[in-house]
């Protein structure tokens, strides 16, 4: 098995054979040509075990592939030329957008300062916005019909504007799409008429793609699904067509943002843009089921972010209109809190203030100042660590890049230290700190924030600079375990190759249950979500077609959104029956939301007295593939081995540089206890462990860091141990 998680700096290759081994690959990432670093880190990873992709390739069964090709098209605008027809009077909506949208990842201060707000620049000019008159009303009633003119003078125009794509996003098309489908018949007809001069440019209809409530999210969503997906299947593409060429024979499958892996050829594909980091929480979950951990904090630290998500009772979180890269959405997305704060963020030194800032913005794939072939000239994260002997200037990626640590110190004695008045250690051990607060405060926030406290929870650890920083973020916190995966580099690749093979669908259906209504009523209601739910039964199974599996081989899931009358929020419930055909049947769906609501805000907070609606149906579908297993091996003393120790160093910690034992991870041995200072390096990341802090390695490969002051945790009992309460396998 096969999985590739092509993040903002480095591209992470995860490779598991038919008896559990696995071997993690990294290589820094080609934004212009993901394929290229694909491939860097594949024969990185098979390098491991002799082995090169011609001869691997072909022996491979699954591959999945999550990156950020199309995330990076979106946010530097190099989409395709795309038009767009919308309801009359409605063709200023993407200029003028929605408050909440026109303040995304803006700062308070920015917020409460109107001079320094600016709205996003619109992805269709308005130019090439075009309105019809004709109007469905909120019941899916026609009750102004289409003016045919409005939308042959539209397909006009935008034909004569040489667009590659047209959006079609009508006011409550997601209760009847029939104005929507004759505006596309007129394009098309106009499309006709000129006869096949270049190609035609892709017509996208809301009510097809993002059936749902919320016209501005709908509307950004068809919109990203033309400006930025749809040439994003090139990419895609050029990934599964170098495998090909190495003799692959398995179909790539990506990472969606639901949890799910889907087709490159699916037509949702905009519901890949945020893939990377789900390939974590989805990696994380796997993690709490065969560990036994019901609660789980996922952190992950790349070259550009700090991504955090919880997992509570096993299950995470998926909100229905998330906002990506400030576009607010209509699509599901696995509830990921992201800051600009990682090992490649920028360090500066506010000339006003004269106070150091971090990011948001990164080095990304160039690392920072102390490599020189990055032709960088601001400092880093990075660079930091690097000036405090906490990274090996050698050992970077193995050694296949090399790092300058004279050049680092030098650039940060001169926008750092001497800015400050500190000496070069100093401010660099100041700003560190200051980076490690920020990351301990957003992910205590995360818990408190939820009504939860960080005893409830277990810190997992991933990301290549996650096992540098967790001793920093997670210190004085008493999280329940802290974990950290040998693999943390690669950890997100391995996430995606624990996902199921899995298409969702969901629509906007709003039918109400009053709190009063008869046997009658409620199995009207029942038969209506039914219908809802058996319709998108049909995508599901067309859009697995695609990859040739059958309907006999997918197994199905029905669940719906729903709410109290009157409130703004929805929860995601997934019904205990597949039909529902009596009030009985109902009932039991209500129950489960009751239960759901009373232990996400409190059981005194149900309000049954206000009756329900259910907002949306929900149709998961699910085809069985195969998933890397946990190791099981057994362990050994507490004493590493002799050859696991590599030449010390002086590290600087907390006040003064320290000699600091190195250790290579590759040879520990599962059962190895390390106490600090110590630092664990490898290929792909270091394990940074303070004074009075230890770690201990188990038999899954996982460490498990201990708090301030105390001995390393004997770690969790294997569940094959026969010991074990539950015995057997996980």
């Amino acid at each position: 098995m096969l999985a590739i998680d092509a993040g903002g700096t480095m591209t992470d290759t995860f490779i598991v054979d038919e008896a559990g081994a696995f071997v993690v690959g990294k290589a820094q990432t080609t934004p212009t040509d993901e394929s290229e670093g694909f491939m860097n880190s594949a024969r990185d990873a098979l390098r491991q075990w002799g082995d090169s992709p011609e001869d691997a390739f072909p022996l491979i069964r699954s591959g999945i592939f999550s990156g950020t090709a199309m995330l990076n098209r979106l946010l530097s605008r190099q989409g395709l030329r795309v038009g767009a027809i919308v309801s009359a009077g409605h063709e200023d909506v993407l200029r003028m957008e929605r408050g909440i949208q026109t303040y995304l990842g803006f700062p308070y201060s920015d917020r409460l300062h109107v001079a320094t707000h600016f709205h996003n620049p619109p992805l269709i000019p308005r130019g090439r916005v075009h309105g019809v008159r004709g109007r469905v009303d909120v019941f899916g009633e026609e009750v102004l019909p289409l003016r045919e003119e409005d939308a042959r003078q539209a397909a006009r125009a935008l034909l004569d504007s040489e667009v590659q794509g047209i959006v079609i996003s009508l006011l409550f098309s997601y209760r009847n799409g029939e104005h929507e489908q004759r505006v596309a018949e007129i394009v098309r007809q106009e499309i006709d008429a000129r006869g096949a001069n270049g190609a035609a440019p892709g017509l996208f209809l809301s009510s097809e793609l993002y059936p749902q409530r919320r016209d501005l999210p709908r509307l950004n969503s068809t919109v990203v699904e033309a400006y930025a997906a749809e040439p994003s299947r090139g990419t895609l593409r050029a990934v599964r067509d170098r495998t090909k060429q190495s003799g692959a024979g398995f179909e790539l499958r990506v990472m969606a943002s639901h949890g799910g892996t889907i087709s490159i050829e699916a037509r949702e594909l905009a519901r890949t843009l945020v893939s990377g980091p789900i390939g974590g929480v989805v990696g994380g979950r796997t993690l709490a089921e065969r560990l036994e951990v019901p609660n789980v904090l996922c952190t992950d630290i790349g070259g550009t972010s700090f991504d955090i998500a919880l997992i509570t009772d096993r299950a995470f979180e998926v909100t229905p209109t998330p906002d990506i890269a400030r576009f607010v959405l209509n699509m599901p997305l696995v509830k990921i809190d992201s800051i600009g704060a990682g090992c490649g963020s920028f360090v500066r030194v506010n000339p006003n203030s004269l106070r150091p800032e971090l990011g948001p913005d990164s080095a990304g794939a160039r690392i920072g100042v102390c490599w020189p072939e990055g032709g960088l000239e601001t400092i880093s994260i990075t660079d930091l660590n690097l000036v405090l002997g906490r990274i090996n200037p050698d050992y970077f990626l193995g050694g296949e890049v090399k790092l300058d640590p004279e050049r680092a110190s030098a650039a940060v004695g001169s926008q750092l230290a001497e800015p400050l008045g500190l000496s070069v250690s100093d401010a660099a051990a100041g700003v560190i700190e200051l980076f490690e607060q920020t990351l301990r405060n957003e992910a205590i926030g995360r818990v408190l924030g939820k009504g939860y406290s960080p005893v409830d929870y277990t810190l997992l650890c991933y990301g290549g600079g996650g096992p540098l920083h967790v001793a920093g973020y997670s210190e004085g916190v008493a999280y329940r375990e802290v974990l950290v995966p040998a693999w943390a580099a690669g950890f997100s690749a391995y996430g995606c190759a624990c996902a199921d093979f899995e298409y969702r669908f969901e629509t906007t259906v709003d039918l109400p249950v009053a709190p009063d209504a008869d046997e009658l009523d409620r199995a009207g209601v029942g038969m209506l979500l039914t219908g809802a739910w058996l319709g998108m039964r049909e995508k599901v199974a067309e859009e697995f077609s695609k990859s040739g599996v059958e309907g006999g081989h997918i197994s199905f899931t029905h669940a719906a959104r729903m709410q109290y009358f009157g409130q703004l929020n929805d929860l995601e419930i997934v019904s205990p029956h597949m039909e529902i055909e009596d009030a009985d049947q109902l009932q039991a769906l209500i129950d489960a939301f009751e239960e759901a609501y009373g232990k996400l805000y409190a059981r005194s907070a149900r309000s049954p007295e206000l009756g329900y609606v259910i907002t949306q149906a929900i149709v998961l579908g699910r085809a069985e593939v195969e998933k890397p297993q946990l190791p099981e091996l057994p362990e050994s003393g507490p004493e590493p081995p002799a050859g696991a120790f590599k030449d010390g160093r002086q590290v600087r910690w907390s006040q003064a540089p320290t000699a600091t034992e190195v250790l290579s991870l590759e040879a520990l041995a599962p059962g190895n206890v390390i106490e600090g200072p110590a630092i664990v390096e490898s290929e792909a990341t270091t394990l940074a462990i303070p004074p009075g802090r230890g770690a201990r390695l188990d038999g899954q490969l996982i460490f498990h860091l201990s708090a301030d002051g105390q001995a390393p945790s004997a770690g969790r009992r294997s569940v094959a141990d026969p010991d074990h309460p539950n015995g057997g396998s996980p």
